[in-house]
């Protein structure tokens, strides 16, 4: 059975693309830890990272690489956090969040039932900082 990101990627479910290439995608998250909380998830289903083929997980490290960078511009934190664990759903996922403390990256935290034009915003922010800085994956609006 096809896992709830492979159904956001096959357009089954909705999802606030900002990045899509031939090996994954990245969308916001449904309950962001911080504004343009972001997954990086490959299109090919493997549930733990370790797992991943060496060159698709370079990808997927390149890919978020230049999706922090845009987070940095657009929403100025103190750092980008980057977090792997897995266990919400069995396909690999890598968490950037706009971050200030560690604090921001405490799952607990989640915002549970966030505004959309609020995640709609932070999407548009997001690919426009990407789009300011020459990213070629850029999708969405």
């Amino acid at each position: 059975m096809a896992t709830v990101f492979t159904k956001i990627i096959r357009g089954e479910l909705p999802g606030r693309f900002v990045w899509s290439d031939e090996r994954c995608v990245a969308f916001l998250s449904i309950n962001p830890l911080t504004p343009g909380h972001t997954l990086v998830v490959p299109r090919e289903e493997v549930d733990h990272w370790i797992d991943l083929a060496p060159e698709l997980w370079a990808h997927l490290t390149a890919v978020s690489q230049t999706i922090g960078q845009g987070l940095q511009e657009a929403f100025q934190p103190g750092k980008v956090g980057m977090m792997l664990a897995g266990f919400e759903v069995p396909h690999v996922h890598i968490h950037l969040a706009a971050i200030d403390s560690e604090a921001d990256l405490a799952f607990a935290n989640a915002e549970r039932d966030p505004d959309p034009a609020a995640l709609d915003a932070a999407a548009a922010r997001l690919r426009a900082a990407l789009r300011a800085q020459g990213a070629t994956g850029v999708t969405g609006d």
